[in-house]
């Protein structure tokens, strides 16, 4: 195991470094500049890059860049707040956004696969047939829509939470837009763990544990389940990243002073600071939660673990 997770690190490792890479060559390629008042003439935008360093080679801004980086130094913002250090307008904003999306991951994960198990076990029955319907219910219609149905029945109508985030209620501010982002999470994982658990139902070792009197939870759970979770992990693993950092038009309904707003913000501010930032924290993420997926397939299932160490 040791042997297979240091593999997985020191892919993970290049593949950030790879994009950083790309993020810095994105950045050079950009066009205009972040200096762009007509007020500036030619010597002010002379210092301004001289005091942030964009007059030095290339090669020296790019392995500048990549220390900083991986120390969590993402520079300052050139115009959305002149002069702040990103990682504290980050740090402001990446706290709630994970919130909410970690609310709405462990909604949809533990949702869906209840669904998913109802709908495997019951095939081909009413509750099969109300499971599939919610399924496609949940992929079918965009988070905005559920976001804009509970603020008005659940939010306005019975008050019973606040229809706009308020930082002295996190808690109860986060319900809403989390059970909104959670639908498409929960349909999708519903919709593989049944699949899953449908063909893991009707293989052969499953007869085989069941010859041997295994039967009722310890069947479904630690035989049929564990066999079908490599595939749902697989499926849950990119939502997770996708939750995590916002979304945009959720955060718009409730007021959410997310990841997502910063970032729209940030590109229609030409302010490529603070968008390579987030664009690099979403890759981080992603490369974590990869990693994390990839640790998990050799615990629950060895084979893979085993093979990956012969290659």
């Amino acid at each position: 195991m040791k042997k297979y997770t240091l593999k997985r690190v020191i892919t993970a490792l290049f593949t950030l470094l790879a994009i950083l890479l790309v993020l810095f060559v994105l950045m050079q390629l950009m066009p205009g500049s972040p200096f762009n008042d007509e007020k500036l003439n030619d010597s002010q935008r002379a210092a301004l890059y001289a005091k942030y360093g964009l007059d030095q080679p290339v090669v020296v801004q790019f392995f500048r860049y990549v220390g900083n980086m991986l120390r969590g130094d993402f520079g300052v913002s050139y115009n959305i707040s002149k002069n702040t250090p990103i990682s504290q307008l980050i740090q402001t904003r990446l706290p709630i956004s994970i919130l909410i999306g970690g609310f709405a991951v462990l909604i949809g994960a533990v949702l869906g696969l209840l669904l998913g198990l109802l709908a495997a076990l019951k095939h081909n029955t009413i509750w099969d047939s109300i499971a599939t319907i919610i399924s496609v219910i949940g992929v079918s219609v965009p988070s905005y829509v559920f976001a804009l149905a509970l603020s008005y029945s659940l939010g306005f109508k019975l008050k019973w939470f606040p229809m706009l985030f308020n930082i002295q209620d996190v808690m109860g501010s986060s319900v809403l837009p989390s059970i909104s982002l959670s639908m498409f999470t929960m349909a999708s994982i519903a919709r593989f763990t049944r699949s899953e658990m449908l063909e893991v139902l009707g293989s052969d070792y499953m007869l085989l544990a069941e010859s041997k009197g295994i039967s009722g939870a310890s069947l479904i759970f630690r035989h049929a389940l564990r066999n079908a979770l490599i595939p749902i992990i697989t499926v849950l693993a990119p939502l997770i990243v996708d939750l995590m950092t916002g979304s945009l038009v959720v955060e718009k309904i409730f007021a959410i002073p997310g990841v997502g707003s910063l970032l729209v913000t940030a590109i229609q501010s030409n302010d490529y600071n603070v968008v390579i930032s987030l664009s690099f924290v979403y890759s981080a993420m992603y490369i974590i939660i990869m990693l994390v997926v990839d640790i998990l397939y050799g615990i629950i299932d060895p084979r893979i673990r085993l093979a990956k160490d012969g290659d």
